[in-house]
Order: structure tokens, then sequence, then C-alpha cells
């Protein structure tokens, strides 16, 4: 994933569904969650007109494709592979 690879964080696991994507990632300390997440939806936001420019008339009162919310959790190295099978059976 290029936006991964100039970044600090690594997607292990990813699901895209109709209206929403689950992502399990590592990340590093260096920066919050929150932060991790806003770059992640500025960067595939941009991407996403750049490449799909017909979408932006779809979104243009926001002039967004996210929304505001996200859910996130931590997880132990046990705890990953539930969550990795999780969203595997996602879709």
């Amino acid at each position: 994933m290029e936006l991964s690879a100039s970044s600090d964080f690594t997607v292990e696991e990813i699901e895209i569904d109709k209206d929403h994507v689950h992502v399990l990632m590592t990340i590093s300390v260096k920066y919050s969650v929150s932060e991790h997440v806003r770059n992640i939806k500025q960067m595939t936001n941009h991407k996403i007109w750049h490449y799909a420019p017909d979408l932006k008339r779809q979104f243009w009162k926001e002039k967004t494709f996210w929304s505001d919310g996200y859910f996130a959790c931590s997880v132990g190295n046990d705890s990953a592979e539930t969550i990795r099978k999780y969203i595997q059976e996602q879709g």
C-alpha cells in the first residue's frame, strides 16, 4: 500500500465493505491513532478525487469521501489473529 510505505504504519489486513472499511494495522507510537486516521483519510480522499473525478460530483456538498467518525481499538498479539479472521470474513 503506497500510503503505508510513506507513513509509520503497516496494514496487516483490510476488507472494504459497501459503506465502511475494516483495517488491522500496526502503527507507530510516534503519532496518535487519530493522527493516523486523519492522514489516511486525507491521502485517500485526494487519490479518490484524482483517479475517480466523477465521484467528486456525488460528494460535492461535503467535499469529502469519508465520514467524520471512526472506531479503533488496540489488540494484543493473541487477539490480532481473531481480529484478522473477523476482517477476512466481512464483505
